[in-house]
C-alpha cells in the first residue's frame, strides 16, 4: 500500500505538545495534593486536562 499524497508531518508535534502538557499537569496536580488519594486523583485529572481546558474556556465565553 502506497501512501502517496498523504502527509502526517504535523501529528508528531501535536502528540509532543499533549505529552508535555500531560507531564506538566501531573506535576502540578500531584505537587498540590495533600494525600496519596489526592495525588492519584491529580494524576487522573492530568490525563484529561484538555477537557478541563475546553470546559473552562467555554464557561468563560458563556457558550
Amino acid at each position: 500500500m502506497a501512501t502517496e499524497g498523504k502527509s502526517n508531518s504535523g501529528t508528531g508535534i501535536a502528540g509532543a505538545v499533549y505529552f508535555m502538557g500531560l507531564i506538566a499537569a501531573a506535576i502540578y496536580f500531584i505537587q498540590n495534593a495533600i494525600s496519596f488519594g489526592a495525588g492519584v486523583v491529580g494524576f487522573l485529572k492530568a490525563l484529561v486536562w484538555p477537557a478541563f481546558l475546553v470546559y473552562n474556556l467555554l464557561d468563560f465565553l458563556k457558550m
